[in-house]
């Protein structure tokens, strides 16, 4: 009776307390408070006292075709604890785990920490540890221990280790402030003492670290650093065992008894090796927990982390190296992490766990190949160490197909790595996967990137147009009007050769799609590509766009200011293939086509490549003489293409001036202002240096020569002898060598080159309209002036022998080429 007299005394509650997941496994955690309050024989309370407790629901059955709402039920049913009015809260929580157990199933990286987390419980459940079960009440004699002997020490640790693997114990053991610290001195004092002991601290440190809040206590008592001293140590003492196996057994030749004795040691050796595996296991998973600090882990790479993890890849346990592939995935995320990779030769460490047994570390060594396959020299390097073949016989792999995928796309954008796919199946495979994929399905982004990269090839877009490819290519992409697979189909009519006459049939398929689809500007972008792809003397372009009506949709495209940059351009390219005919080009230009290209030109000058094609188009209509008076009459064409003519871009200005002679040979007047650029341009440098500005003016042009008394114009710069004082002269010698005289320039000398400037008029006033002193008669041979005798100035300058050539003076423009 007095029991339950006490016991009605004292009133427990329970208080609801938030619901979550389980951050690894399929559970669902619940936090509640337990409230205990004493009373009084009167029924007052007297003292209260409350607990935070957490309780784990494991849930089974997240299968594909599960009932959420029945398991929801269920999970509620066996836990008293939740009530039932938090019902549609506990079923958010399972879909969640349901969807996360879904998306984790392409990339393993969880799955794999935490199967290697299971591998070390398993081998930490087989060492020898203590025969009784410990228990919170007697963590004060486990402390008691540590300050034994080395077995007592092991015993001590292997003790609370028990309790540090229940998650329930871990907040009251990290508010034992005097077990934290003994621990960690234990570690720092007796580490190189005995495996044992340093793998039971080190397991109980990372029971710690699996949960973030406990980050700062054990950055406090320095557990990351002694950590990492641990491994330089083991690695140091495993390559240190490694050369005396190699020694011993060139040392025991036929000896018998030698041969006894490096069995033993290679057996001593074995076993030290599963300790120490297991050691460095639980010392890299509890590093890779801290480093998700960055800061941390940058300590730990300055501690030289990385050079011990690549030596760690020559290890065979395939545990142990998914711990190592791991971290170095990891760390592959920083630039300098990755250069130090491929500094060590990642490359050919990697290779051989390509393809492996383990399907877990085989994943993740993946991923840490996609990491380094953005590096571009990582790339070359994986073509090279032969890993392509073996990427490509993993496309068929439902576990590691959407990794293998996306390295491959990364191989194929260099036009190197691209040649060697040539020698794989992976363009079969490719194929394979976008033609038979389900009509109302969606194929794959990451297989269409990869073909619409391989496709820039010409011997692969040959092979994938191989029997009936393009015909299925082309009927799923006009199906489908999926963009990418039009775009795939556009690179491969790039090609020249049997390929581009295939798309003969489809001309009338894609002009359809353009009309239909001129909202969808992705797809009626590919179109316009492909058909201005098709460059070919057969095809009758005046039919095309005629009967397609492709001219009205077209200049809308490129009038409206809210066109894509990138479908503006292939509406110009398109318009460029279609002046090819002289029909079409006749009724671009009647259409008032240069109006539109000049307004673009104005919106769009800082675009090198849209300046280019519209050049391009210009000079497609000017190429024809019934529609290059309609370019000229009445536009600015030709004023734009002046000022192009001396852009820095060589290919917009070369294709400038070609355009602008064909204009000039039906234009006197655009002749002359050509010429006169042209003079302008070439003699810059000279005439700046000369006035500071511009010395020729439109005015000095006449239509059938240049007025020489521009040359007088210059001779009031000599005015100055000052300006000549030392001035160095190029002379041309009669073998072509260049000689440089810097004699001052005398009064005498000063005045004679004024005379002989106004002498020039007199001299070149009849001659026909060339640039400089140096002209062709109506034989178009060339004829000079034998400029020495017209004036002594010449004869003064010619001591070192020829003729004098004042930059831009003596000029020639060079002949027309086409």
């Amino acid at each position: 009776m007095a029991g339950q007299g006490d016991t009605d005394l004292v009133q427990k509650r329970v208080l609801d307390g938030p619901l979550d997941v389980h951050p690894s496994k399929n559970a669902v955690v619940l936090h509640y408070r337990v409230e205990a309050v004493a009373l009084s024989e009167y029924g007052e309370p007297m003292i209260a006292d409350s607990k935070d407790c957490r309780k784990i629901i494991n849930v089974t059955g997240l299968i594909a075709g599960v009932d959420i709402e029945h398991l929801a039920r269920h999970v509620v049913s066996q836990c008293p604890l939740i009530k039932p009015s938090r019902l549609p809260e506990v079923q958010q929580l399972l879909v969640y785990l349901k969807n996360r157990k879904q998306t984790n199933s392409g990339f393993q990286d969880d799955d794999a920490l935490q199967a290697s987390s299971s591998k070390i419980q398993k081998q930490m459940d087989d060492l020898e540890t203590p025969l009784e079960k410990a228990t919170m009440s007697g963590l004060d004699s486990y402390l008691e221990l540590l300050y034994e002997d080395i077995p007592a020490k092991i015993k001590g640790t292997g003790l609370i280790l028990q309790l540090a693997r229940v998650p329930d114990n871990l907040i009251e053991l990290i508010t034992n402030e005097s077990q934290f610290s003994a621990l960690s001195r234990v570690l720092r004092d007796d580490w190189k003492k005995s495996i044992d002991l340093s793998t039971n601290i080190i397991y109980i440190f990372f029971c710690f670290s699996t949960f973030s809040d406990f980050h700062p206590k054990l950055a406090q008592h320095k557990v990351g650093s002694m950590c990492m001293l641990v491994l330089e140590h083991e690695v140091k003492r495993y390559q240190s065992l490694q050369e005396d196996l190699v020694a011993k057994r060139k040392d025991c030749g036929m000896d018998p008894s030698a041969k006894a004795e490096y069995d033993k040691l290679k057996k001593r050796h074995g076993q030290l090796m599963k300790k120490q595996e297991t050691l460095l296991r639980v010392t890299l998973y509890l590093l890779l927990n801290l480093a998700e600090n960055t800061q941390v882990e940058q300590k730990m790479r300055n501690r030289g982390l990385l050079p011990h993890l690549m030596t760690l890849l020559d290890r065979d346990s395939q545990e142990l190296l998914i711990l190592v592939v791991s971290f170095l995935k990891k760390l592959s995320i920083f630039v300098e992490n990755k250069n130090d990779m491929a500094s060590e030769g990642v490359m050919k460490k990697l290779v051989k766990l390509i393809p492996c047994e383990n399907e877990i570390l085989m994943n993740v060594t993946l991923r840490l190949l996609l990491n380094l396959s953005f590096d571009v020299g990582l790339r070359l390097e994986m073509v090279k160490v032969g890993l392509l073949p073996k990427f490509v016989a993993l496309l068929n792999s439902d576990k590691h197909h959407k990794a293998v995928l996306c390295i491959l796309y990364h191989l194929s954008m260099d036009e190197k790595s691209r040649a060697i796919f040539v020698y794989t199946d992976c363009i079969q495979m490719v194929m394979k996967l976008i033609l038979e994929c389900p009509d109302d399905g969606v194929v794959e982004v990451e297989t269409l990137a990869l073909a619409i990269n391989l496709a820039c090839n010409p011997f692969i877009a040959q092979t994938m147009c191989k029997g009936a490819g393009l015909r299925l290519l082309m009927r799923r992409a006009l199906k489908s009007c999926d963009p990418l697979l039009m775009k795939v189909v556009r690179n491969i009519a790039r090609h020249d050769g049997p390929t581009k006459k295939m798309f003969l049939s489809y001309i009338s398929d894609l002009g359809q799609v353009m009309k239909s689809c001129a909202d969808n500007e992705d797809l009626l972008l590919e179109a316009m590509g492909i058909m201005s792809s098709i460059t070919l003397p057969e095809v009758d372009y005046d039919k095309i766009l005629t009967e397609l009506q492709l001219l009205p949709l077209l200049l809308e495209k490129m009038k409206d200011p809210a066109t894509r940059d990138d479908l503006m351009l292939e509406a110009v390219m398109l318009c460029a293939t279609l002046a090819t005919d002289i029909k079409c080009a006749v009724k671009l230009a009647e259409a008032g086509i240069s109006e539109v290209l000049i307004g673009i030109l104005r919106a769009k000058q800082e675009d090198d490549e849209i300046v280019l094609q519209i050049v391009f188009l210009f000079h497609q209509l000017v190429v024809h003489e019934s529609s290059r008076h309609s370019v000229t009459k009445g536009s600015t064409a030709s004023e734009y293409l002046l000022e192009l003519m001396n852009d820095k871009n060589k290919s917009i200005s070369n294709l400038c001036s070609v355009t602008l002679d064909l204009l000039a040979e039906s234009d006197k007047e655009l002749a002359a202002k050509l010429q006169f650029e042209r003079f302008q341009w070439h003699n810059f440098q000279w005439l700046e240096m000369m006035t500071g500005k511009a010395l020729l003016k439109e005015e000095d042009l006449d239509e059938d020569y240049l007025d020489p008394r521009i040359l007088h114009t210059a001779a009031d710069l000599f005015d100055s002898p000052e300006l000549y004082y030392n001035l160095q002269y190029q002379v041309e010698n009669a073998n072509g060598r260049l000689l440089q005289t810097s004699n001052p320039i005398t009064s005498d000398e000063h005045q004679l080159l004024g005379e002989y400037a106004d002498a020039m008029y007199d001299v070149t006033s009849t001659m026909p309209a060339q640039m400089g002193f140096v002209a062709e008669d109506d034989r178009d041979e060339p004829y000079g002036v034998d400029m020495e005798e017209q004036h002594p100035v010449l004869s003064m300058l010619s001591n070192v022998g020829g003729q004098i050539a004042i930059k831009g003076t003596l000029w020639r423009p060079p002949s027309r080429t086409y």
